[in-house]
């Protein structure tokens, strides 16, 4: 009787593991999902971190929602093409979900001193490659955009320690419903910082330093939402306007016989093209 051959051991390590492929596969995959469930994918100061310089690159947020991970991978391949992206993701959901681990996903738990130890070991690899993309949730668990103070978790500031060399810079997250049935989606990007400069400041007050930072990039992005202005905006990805069913079908019959264009967008000009939408 033929012996079963034991499966191939994954790698723990987590560049190791990084597939390029299945990594543009799953952000193309979460495109073609933000479409078909919002409106509209709406960014503030993200040349300012584009232009960052070399050297790998921490952008730490806030977690106001399910989207938050979709939009890691979407903005990853839209801003940062040449980068490899990842992120830390709670250990129990990635040995569920394994394949999480092949697009930039590692396991933590930070309950735990050796959870801990675990995500210091497997960040600073990360960060030891000049084309690495490191998205952080800063405040380690769901929160509102409202909630002050911030509570980042305190191995944000440590990070700097484990890459001197590296650029930081705060990235703000909110989703709010304007003039359609489908919501929006914003990222704010702050002002990028090298970790050199923060390294000046004791732990304490870098930490200070980083949350106020991105407290100040969330207030900022809670008054554009507020304006209702897509001009504030760049638009990087759109859905599906309307209301849709029999109510879009005959508004477009009604526009089509009065020799017009039918729109379906409640709001004209609420849904500007962009140069990288495809």
């Amino acid at each position: 009787m033929t012996p079963r051959r034991a499966p191939a051991p994954r790698s723990a390590n987590v560049v190791e593991r990084y597939s390029p492929f299945q990594a543009r596969f799953f952000a193309l995959y979460f495109e073609r999902y933000f479409r078909r469930h919002m409106n509209a994918l709406r960014l503030t100061g993200a040349t300012r971190v584009r232009n960052g310089g070399a050297g790998p690159l921490i952008l730490y947020a806030n977690h106001p929602g399910w989207w938050d991970a979709a939009l890691y991978l979407i903005l990853a391949r839209r801003l940062f093409p040449d980068r490899r992206p990842f992120a830390p993701m709670d250990r129990e959901m990635l040995e569920k979900y394994a394949f999480f681990g092949r697009i930039g996903a590692y396991g933590v738990d930070l309950e735990k001193m050796s959870g801990a130890a675990d995500f210091f070991r497997q960040s600073a690899l990360i960060l030891s490659r000049d084309d690495s993309l490191l998205w952080i949730a800063a405040q380690g668990r769901f929160s509102d955009p409202r909630e002050r103070p911030l509570g980042l978790k305190p191995g944000l500031a440590w990070l700097c320690e484990a890459a001197p060399g590296a650029v930081l810079a705060p990235v703000a997250f909110e989703y709010a419903f304007w003039t359609e049935r489908s919501a929006e989606a914003f990222a704010a990007f702050g002002e990028p910082v090298p970790a050199a400069e923060l390294l000046a400041l004791d732990r304490e007050v870098r930490q200070e330093d980083l949350s106020r930072r991105l407290a100040e990039t969330m207030d900022q992005l809670a008054r554009d939402v507020v304006s209702r202005d897509p001009e504030r905006f760049e638009t990087v990805l759109t859905g599906r306007a309307g209301v849709g069913g029999v109510y879009d079908a005959w508004k477009s019959v009604a526009a089509v016989a009065r020799g017009g264009r039918w729109d379906p967008a409640h709001r004209k000009g609420a849904r500007p093209g962009f140069e990288g939408d495809r």
